[in-house]
């Protein structure tokens, strides 16, 4: 009896051990084994994050998987639209090694090799100036909006505006697993071959991963595909593919960036400044102007009082 249960067992761990998927459909990097199965990916020397592979992998694990590749020479990347609000900015940092929470969301406060920090926000994205470790960043700020700018290659025959915002919104469903329903608006410019894509959540909401769609996104785009498929983003309007050779990305956060004059670049600093010499030149000049009038003023009373008192 005891031979029969322990050979059922047996059985069953090699059974299971069968079943176990050989790669993540979600990311190629992803090893999965067993018993009992379990896909991973590698953060460092000896460092492995369980995943979920049935949905798009947080991007704070995605960078610092890359950060991991990149230090091993294994392969990771290449190198109308516009502000949806005066709110919106861009990611110009690019990729760093960032600090994860166990669910894959990042940390409010991030820091690199030479003790710089700066706050950012669900997405990653610095929202602040940069400071040093005593930079107080009170909560993860959550991205509800972004604005997607892409730009198709030429095709055969006109796209029909009215088909392809349903288009795009199916696209990013049957790639992404987004709900199409969350493609908010559209704007297309034929001659430029540019569409615009506002994808936008309800605020207070965060069940919806804004910054994996947006990241996943970018490398179907930029690069390579990080999932196993290598099929990239491709809408179809009328039976046309629409092959996407460009993408920016706005992020909008329930609460306005923190950014200061140091974000400026120095050429619009220096217009700032000269606009600020011309407003106070043009201020001194007027009141200049104004003091000679008043002591002209000043004078012709002298005079009248005089000519008054010899008359008398």
């Amino acid at each position: 009896m005891k031979l029969w249960i322990a050979a059922l067992l047996v059985a069953s761990a090699v059974g299971a051990y069968a079943q176990c998927p050989q790669s993540c459909e979600s990311l190629k990097w992803a090893t999965c084994d067993g018993p009992p199965c379990q896909c991973t990916i590698i953060f460092g020397d000896d460092v492995k994050q369980p995943l979920t592979c049935d949905k798009l992998i947080p991007k704070c694990f995605l960078m610092k998987a890359e950060m991991y590749r990149s230090r091993k020479g294994l392969s990771t990347r290449t190198g109308i639209g516009g502000k949806p609000v005066e709110t919106a900015f861009v990611d110009n940092d690019g990729i760093y090694d960032p600090e994860c929470e166990n669910d894959g969301k990042f940390k409010a406060k991030q820091c690199n090799s030479t003790e710089e920090c700066w706050c950012v926000n669900s997405a990653g994205v610095r929202r602040s100036d940069k400071g040093d470790k005593d930079i107080k960043c009170e909560k993860l700020v959550e991205t509800y909006w972004i604005r997607l700018q892409l730009k198709h290659k030429e095709v055969s025959t006109s796209v029909d505006k009215d088909q392809l915002k349903s288009a795009i919104g199916t696209a990013i469903q049957n790639r992404y697993k987004f709900d199409k329903n969350l493609v908010e608006d559209i704007k297309y410019d034929p001659e430029a071959r540019l569409i615009v894509v506002d994808v936008k959540k309800n605020k207070g909401e965060r069940g919806t991963d804004m910054a994996g769609l947006a990241y996943y996104m970018e490398k179907d785009v930029k690069v390579l595909p990080l999932f196993k498929d290598q099929t990239k983003f491709e809408p179809v309007v009328n039976g046309q593919k629409l092959e996407i050779e460009n993408i920016l990305v706005y992020y909008v956060d329930e609460e306005a960036p923190t950014f200061t004059m140091k974000r400026l670049t120095a050429g619009v600093i220096a217009v700032i400044v000269v606009v600020i010499l011309a407003v106070l030149a043009g201020l001194l000049v007027l009141f200049f102007a104004r003091r000679r009038e008043q002591q002209k003023y000043s004078k012709a009373d002298h005079r009248e009082m005089d000519a008054i008192q010899t008359t008398n």
